[in-house]
């Protein structure tokens, strides 16, 4: 088990007895209930590692994963919609994009059967109605989990806080899919584990997509904050990348009227089939890293919005291409699950903790390959703008 003390002694299970009887001394996992406005109601998993880092699994939420702290500082994004309840999200409204009502935390889940922008498309196969509205990034980041078990379990190496939850998407005459989702963290570690598997519990084969927005905010972005990653190339950009002319890698204060800019990377693998990115705050000795399998997220996207009052970056692991679900179902690359048929996926994100971890992370990225400068950028962007 890690350092959990700030003078490096490091603990075992009984020299923690010596000294506590609770193991909520040092961490652990604590079910709390969110008592006022729009939260209202909104079960909650405090997670504490010991280290510093303390993060926030919202339950009703589809076990997304909200507020998250080290020492104090915020490293996920927290935006004025606040964690609204899904009792009180307009579900309907805004032409489909009343997602961005309930939208803020570190991880907001997109699908499980349509990400990205909203669609009216073929329904037929579930023998109903002809066509399916999709809105934006679909509809599991409003659905309540059932909690399934939370705590703390002790093994040889240490001690790892966990929850499990089902989030379950169903409706007659439609799609009827089931994500299970385990969430871990060590004692002692700065690390949260994410494994989420999405099964087709119906009969008909069924479309399957699956996105995460995971958004990284101030104090962690902030002038001059470097976002690193392995970009071989850039498939597709929004026109206010050229318009606006704002860096993609060097993070500038935030602006007032700045449109958002959002890019397709195709990030490089590593060996093991891995991918990683970080965002890296060089002043403050803190940033945060993302590292998930390359043929379970085979997408990347760059989402910057340097507003001020939302200022925020938005690292994107995706199943599926930007343009979105008529898209792949048009050119062959949906993904369907026959009945009962099964995708898993695994994800960490890291916070990085002192200039000794950022120049780690750092090299990491860059032993898998090396990144593009603003000029560079700025020109692919003119030939693949949307």
């Amino acid at each position: 088990m890690g350092d959990i003390t700030g003078n490096d002694r490091r603990f075992n299970r009984a020299d923690l007895a010596r000294y506590s009887g609770d193991l909520g001394v040092v961490g652990g996992v604590r079910l709390v209930e969110l008592a006022d406005g729009v939260e209202r109601g909104i079960r909650c998993l405090e997670f504490r590692t010991g280290t510093g880092l303390a993060f926030e699994v919202l339950v009703d939420r589809a076990m997304d994963i909200g507020a998250v702290e080290h020492a104090g500082r915020a490293v996920g994004w927290r935006s004025a919609t606040g964690f609204r309840h899904p009792g009180l999200h307009e579900h309907a409204d805004d032409n489909g994009l009343s997602w961005v009502r309930s939208f803020s935390g570190l991880l907001v889940t997109a699908g499980l059967d349509h990400t990205l922008f909203p669609a009216e498309v073929d329904g037929s196969h579930y023998n109903y109605l002809p066509t399916v509205w999709q809105p934006l990034h679909g509809r599991i980041s409003n659905i309540p989990a059932r909690l399934t078990g939370y705590g703390e379990q002790w093994t040889d190496e240490g001690c790892v806080l966990w929850a499990e939850g089902e989030v379950r998407q169903a409706r007659v005459f439609g799609e009827h899919l089931v994500l299970r989702r385990r969430i871990e963290a060590d004692l002692g570690g700065n690390e949260i584990r994410l494994v989420d598997t999405v099964t087709n519990a119906g009969s008909d084969d069924t479309p399957h997509m699956q996105l995460y927005h995971v958004n990284v905010g101030w104090p962690v972005l902030d002038e001059g904050s470097r976002f690193v990653a392995a970009v071989d190339g850039t498939r597709w950009c929004t026109a206010s990348v050229v318009d606006q002319g704002i860096s993609y890698r060097t993070m500038p204060a935030p602006a007032r009227g700045v449109a958002e800019q959002v890019y397709e990377h195709e990030l490089a693998t590593d060996t093991d089939g891995t991918r990683c990115v970080a965002l890296l705050n060089d002043r403050l000795g803190l940033g945060f890293e993302m590292t998930w399998r390359a043929d379970e997220f085979p997408c990347f996207f760059e989402w910057l919005h340097l507003r001020e009052g939302a200022y925020a970056i938005g690292l994107e692991p995706s199943t599926h291409h930007v343009e979105g679900e008529e898209a792949a179902r048009a050119d062959g690359s949906m993904t369907w699950l026959g009945a009962g048929e099964s995708r898993s996926y695994h994800t960490t994100f890291a916070v990085l903790d002192g200039a000794d971890a950022l120049s780690a992370s750092e090299a990491r990225i860059r032993a898998v390959g090396g990144q593009p400068d603003d000029t560079t950028m700025a020109q692919r962007a003119a030939e693949v703008k949307a």
